[in-house]
Protein backbone atom coordinates (compact mmCIF):
# COMPACT_ATOMS: atom_id res chain seq x y z
CA UNK A 1 0.00 0.00 0.00
CA UNK A 2 1.04 3.64 -1.16
CA UNK A 3 2.23 5.87 1.67
CA UNK A 4 0.53 8.72 2.65
CA UNK A 5 3.14 10.45 4.76
CA UNK A 6 2.52 14.13 4.71
CA UNK A 7 -0.98 14.11 3.41
CA UNK A 8 -4.04 15.79 4.77
CA UNK A 9 -6.81 13.63 4.45
CA UNK A 10 -10.75 14.69 5.46
CA UNK A 11 -13.33 11.79 5.59
CA UNK A 12 -16.68 13.07 6.39
CA UNK A 13 -18.68 10.28 8.40
CA UNK A 14 -15.68 9.69 9.70
CA UNK A 15 -16.28 8.18 12.90
CA UNK A 16 -17.82 5.18 12.89
CA UNK A 17 -18.16 1.63 11.26
CA UNK A 18 -16.91 1.83 7.42
CA UNK A 19 -15.72 5.74 8.21
CA UNK A 20 -14.04 4.83 11.36
CA UNK A 21 -12.00 2.13 9.22
CA UNK A 22 -11.09 4.52 6.60
CA UNK A 23 -9.63 7.17 8.81
CA UNK A 24 -8.42 4.69 10.62
CA UNK A 25 -6.63 3.44 7.31
CA UNK A 26 -5.15 6.24 5.94
CA UNK A 27 -3.78 7.51 9.37
CA UNK A 28 -2.00 4.46 9.52
CA UNK A 29 -0.62 5.37 5.93
CA UNK A 30 0.83 8.00 7.23
CA UNK A 31 -1.94 10.80 6.41
CA UNK A 32 -3.16 13.42 8.67
CA UNK A 33 -6.70 12.72 9.51
CA UNK A 34 -9.64 15.13 9.89
CA UNK A 35 -12.99 13.75 10.15
CA UNK A 36 -16.38 14.62 10.48
CA UNK A 37 -19.18 12.87 13.41
CA UNK A 38 -22.56 13.87 14.08
CA UNK A 39 -24.46 11.11 15.94
CA UNK A 40 -22.43 11.02 18.76
CA UNK A 41 -19.19 12.65 20.01
CA UNK A 42 -18.16 9.15 22.12
CA UNK A 43 -17.44 7.86 18.72
CA UNK A 44 -15.72 10.71 17.76
CA UNK A 45 -13.21 10.13 20.55
CA UNK A 46 -13.21 6.58 20.45
CA UNK A 47 -11.89 6.92 16.56
CA UNK A 48 -9.38 9.36 17.57
CA UNK A 49 -7.87 7.20 20.38
CA UNK A 50 -7.66 4.30 17.45
CA UNK A 51 -6.08 6.84 15.10
CA UNK A 52 -3.35 7.48 17.68
CA UNK A 53 -2.72 3.97 18.59
CA UNK A 54 -2.02 3.80 14.66
CA UNK A 55 0.57 6.04 15.28
CA UNK A 56 -1.38 8.66 12.92
CA UNK A 57 -2.36 12.22 13.93
CA UNK A 58 -5.99 12.86 13.74
CA UNK A 59 -8.72 15.49 14.46
CA UNK A 60 -12.75 15.21 15.01
CA UNK A 61 -15.43 17.39 14.17
CA UNK A 62 -18.60 17.61 14.81
CA UNK A 63 -20.57 18.06 11.44
CA UNK A 64 -24.28 18.37 9.89
CA UNK A 65 -23.46 17.34 6.48
CA UNK A 66 -26.70 19.07 4.95
CA UNK A 67 -25.85 22.16 6.68
CA UNK A 68 -23.42 24.84 4.37
CA UNK A 69 -22.58 26.57 7.47
CA UNK A 70 -21.50 23.13 9.14
CA UNK A 71 -19.71 21.94 6.28
CA UNK A 72 -17.67 25.22 5.99
CA UNK A 73 -16.82 24.59 9.88
CA UNK A 74 -15.79 21.57 8.91
CA UNK A 75 -13.27 22.21 6.26
CA UNK A 76 -12.00 25.31 8.26
CA UNK A 77 -11.39 23.47 11.09
CA UNK A 78 -9.10 20.63 8.79
CA UNK A 79 -7.11 23.45 7.87
CA UNK A 80 -6.70 25.37 11.27
CA UNK A 81 -5.78 21.55 12.70
CA UNK A 82 -3.20 20.99 10.10
CA UNK A 83 -2.00 23.79 8.62
CA UNK A 84 -1.89 23.40 5.19
CA UNK A 85 -4.04 21.82 1.63
CA UNK A 86 -6.41 18.70 2.06
CA UNK A 87 -5.54 16.17 -0.59
CA UNK A 88 -7.65 13.30 0.11
CA UNK A 89 -11.40 13.82 0.34
CA UNK A 90 -14.14 10.92 1.48
CA UNK A 91 -17.25 11.47 1.19
CA UNK A 92 -18.83 8.55 3.47
CA UNK A 93 -21.32 10.61 5.55
CA UNK A 94 -24.94 9.03 4.42
CA UNK A 95 -27.56 7.39 5.60
CA UNK A 96 -30.81 5.04 4.89
CA UNK A 97 -32.84 6.37 7.93
CA UNK A 98 -35.67 3.86 7.24
CA UNK A 99 -37.63 1.22 4.58
CA UNK A 100 -40.25 3.00 3.02
CA UNK A 101 -41.82 1.98 -0.06
CA UNK A 102 -43.11 4.84 -2.89
CA UNK A 103 -46.60 4.60 -1.02
CA UNK A 104 -45.79 4.85 2.35
CA UNK A 105 -43.14 7.75 1.87
CA UNK A 106 -43.74 11.54 1.24
CA UNK A 107 -42.01 14.53 -0.12
CA UNK A 108 -40.18 15.04 3.16
CA UNK A 109 -38.86 11.64 3.39
CA UNK A 110 -37.44 11.76 0.22
CA UNK A 111 -35.64 14.94 0.14
CA UNK A 112 -33.95 14.04 3.70
CA UNK A 113 -32.45 11.37 1.92
CA UNK A 114 -31.21 13.33 -0.59
CA UNK A 115 -29.96 15.74 1.57
CA UNK A 116 -28.41 13.05 3.37
CA UNK A 117 -26.43 11.53 0.48
CA UNK A 118 -26.49 13.72 -2.33
CA UNK A 119 -26.65 16.99 -1.08
CA UNK A 120 -24.06 16.07 1.86
CA UNK A 121 -21.28 14.94 -1.06
CA UNK A 122 -21.78 18.37 -3.00
CA UNK A 123 -21.64 20.43 0.04
CA UNK A 124 -18.44 18.73 1.15
CA UNK A 125 -16.60 18.48 -2.11
CA UNK A 126 -17.87 22.40 -3.28
CA UNK A 127 -16.52 23.83 0.17
CA UNK A 128 -13.14 21.25 0.46
CA UNK A 129 -12.04 22.00 -3.07
CA UNK A 130 -10.70 25.51 -2.81
CA UNK A 131 -8.58 23.98 0.38
CA UNK A 132 -7.52 20.72 -1.95
CA UNK A 133 -3.91 20.22 -3.69
CA UNK A 134 -3.41 19.95 -7.23
CA UNK A 135 -2.96 16.20 -7.53
CA UNK A 136 -5.24 15.26 -4.78
CA UNK A 137 -8.37 12.43 -4.87
CA UNK A 138 -11.69 11.90 -3.93
CA UNK A 139 -13.68 9.01 -3.09
CA UNK A 140 -17.14 9.12 -2.92
CA UNK A 141 -19.35 6.54 -1.86
CA UNK A 142 -22.49 5.20 -3.67
CA UNK A 143 -23.78 1.69 -2.69
CA UNK A 144 -24.75 -1.52 -4.38
CA UNK A 145 -28.27 -0.18 -4.48
CA UNK A 146 -27.31 2.43 -7.06
CA UNK A 147 -26.78 -0.03 -9.13
CA UNK A 148 -29.63 -2.59 -8.65
CA UNK A 149 -31.78 -0.14 -6.89
CA UNK A 150 -31.60 -1.95 -3.59
CA UNK A 151 -33.82 -3.40 -1.30
CA UNK A 152 -37.43 -3.37 0.34
CA UNK A 153 -38.20 0.43 0.54
CA UNK A 154 -34.80 1.68 -0.28
CA UNK A 155 -36.06 3.40 -3.63
CA UNK A 156 -35.02 7.08 -1.95
CA UNK A 157 -31.81 5.47 -1.06
CA UNK A 158 -30.51 3.67 -3.87
CA UNK A 159 -31.62 6.68 -6.55
CA UNK A 160 -29.66 9.27 -3.85
CA UNK A 161 -26.51 7.06 -4.58
CA UNK A 162 -26.96 6.92 -8.31
CA UNK A 163 -26.82 10.69 -8.45
CA UNK A 164 -23.91 10.46 -6.09
CA UNK A 165 -22.53 7.68 -9.21
CA UNK A 166 -22.94 10.56 -11.46
CA UNK A 167 -21.80 13.19 -10.27
CA UNK A 168 -18.66 11.34 -9.82
CA UNK A 169 -18.36 11.19 -13.74
CA UNK A 170 -19.03 14.49 -14.08
CA UNK A 171 -16.67 15.40 -11.22
CA UNK A 172 -13.92 13.73 -13.07
CA UNK A 173 -14.04 15.22 -15.93
CA UNK A 174 -14.02 19.18 -14.52
CA UNK A 175 -11.55 18.01 -12.19
CA UNK A 176 -9.18 16.58 -14.57
CA UNK A 177 -7.22 20.00 -15.10
CA UNK A 178 -6.14 20.01 -11.53
CA UNK A 179 -5.30 16.14 -11.89
CA UNK A 180 -7.18 15.46 -9.05
CA UNK A 181 -9.07 12.36 -9.88
CA UNK A 182 -12.70 11.43 -8.38
CA UNK A 183 -14.13 8.36 -8.02
CA UNK A 184 -16.65 6.04 -5.77
CA UNK A 185 -16.94 2.45 -4.11
CA UNK A 186 -20.02 0.91 -4.49
CA UNK A 187 -20.23 -1.53 -1.41
CA UNK A 188 -22.59 -4.25 -0.99
CA UNK A 189 -23.15 -6.65 1.92
CA UNK A 190 -20.98 -5.06 4.78
CA UNK A 191 -20.98 -6.18 7.99
CA UNK A 192 -22.05 -2.84 9.98
CA UNK A 193 -24.09 -1.09 12.55
CA UNK A 194 -25.95 -0.31 8.55
CA UNK A 195 -27.63 -3.55 8.42
CA UNK A 196 -27.59 -4.44 12.16
CA UNK A 197 -30.42 -1.48 12.01
CA UNK A 198 -31.71 -1.84 8.75
CA UNK A 199 -31.62 -6.06 7.52
CA UNK A 200 -33.25 -8.60 9.11
CA UNK A 201 -31.13 -11.64 10.05
CA UNK A 202 -32.38 -14.09 7.94
CA UNK A 203 -31.98 -11.74 4.78
CA UNK A 204 -27.93 -11.14 5.42
CA UNK A 205 -27.63 -15.20 5.94
CA UNK A 206 -29.22 -15.51 2.40
CA UNK A 207 -26.98 -12.81 0.90
CA UNK A 208 -24.26 -14.26 2.22
CA UNK A 209 -24.85 -17.62 1.30
CA UNK A 210 -25.50 -16.13 -2.39
CA UNK A 211 -22.50 -14.48 -2.58
CA UNK A 212 -19.42 -16.22 -4.43
CA UNK A 213 -17.12 -15.73 -1.62
CA UNK A 214 -20.17 -17.16 0.57
CA UNK A 215 -19.91 -14.30 3.22
CA UNK A 216 -20.80 -10.27 4.13
CA UNK A 217 -17.97 -7.79 3.64
CA UNK A 218 -16.10 -6.34 6.43
CA UNK A 219 -15.81 -2.50 7.03
CA UNK A 220 -11.60 -2.82 6.58
CA UNK A 221 -11.78 -4.37 3.29
CA UNK A 222 -13.75 -1.50 2.29
CA UNK A 223 -11.04 0.75 4.20
CA UNK A 224 -8.16 -1.10 1.68
CA UNK A 225 -10.15 -0.13 -1.31
CA UNK A 226 -10.35 3.81 -0.47
CA UNK A 227 -6.52 3.51 0.65
CA UNK A 228 -5.63 2.71 -3.03
CA UNK A 229 -7.87 4.97 -4.44
CA UNK A 230 -6.37 7.80 -2.60
CA UNK A 231 -2.82 6.67 -3.26
CA UNK A 232 -0.65 7.12 -6.02
CA UNK A 233 -0.97 3.08 -6.80
CA UNK A 234 -4.21 4.13 -8.55
CA UNK A 235 -2.82 7.67 -10.25
CA UNK A 236 -4.71 6.77 -13.65
CA UNK A 237 -7.96 5.31 -12.16
CA UNK A 238 -10.66 8.24 -12.81
CA UNK A 239 -14.37 8.70 -12.81
CA UNK A 240 -14.97 4.78 -11.76
CA UNK A 241 -17.58 3.48 -9.02
CA UNK A 242 -15.71 0.20 -8.17
CA UNK A 243 -18.04 -2.70 -6.84
CA UNK A 244 -16.53 -4.08 -3.29
CA UNK A 245 -19.59 -6.84 -3.33
CA UNK A 246 -17.84 -10.40 -3.38
CA UNK A 247 -19.38 -11.09 -6.31
CA UNK A 248 -23.08 -11.11 -5.98
CA UNK A 249 -23.50 -8.37 -8.30
CA UNK A 250 -21.27 -7.44 -11.42
CA UNK A 251 -21.86 -4.12 -12.78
Amino acid sequence: MDSLNGKVALVSGGARDIGRAISVKLASLGASVAFSYYESKEQGDETLAAITKAGGKGAGFFCDVTKEDSVKALVEGTQKAFDGPIHILVNVAGGLVARKTMAEMDVAFWDLLYALNTRSTFLVTKHALPAMADGGSIVNFASQAARDGGGPGAIAYASSKGAVLTMTRGLAKELGPRKIRVNAVSPGMIATTFHDTFTKPEVRQRVASMTPLGREGNASEVADLVAYLAGEGSSFINGEAIDINGGIFFS
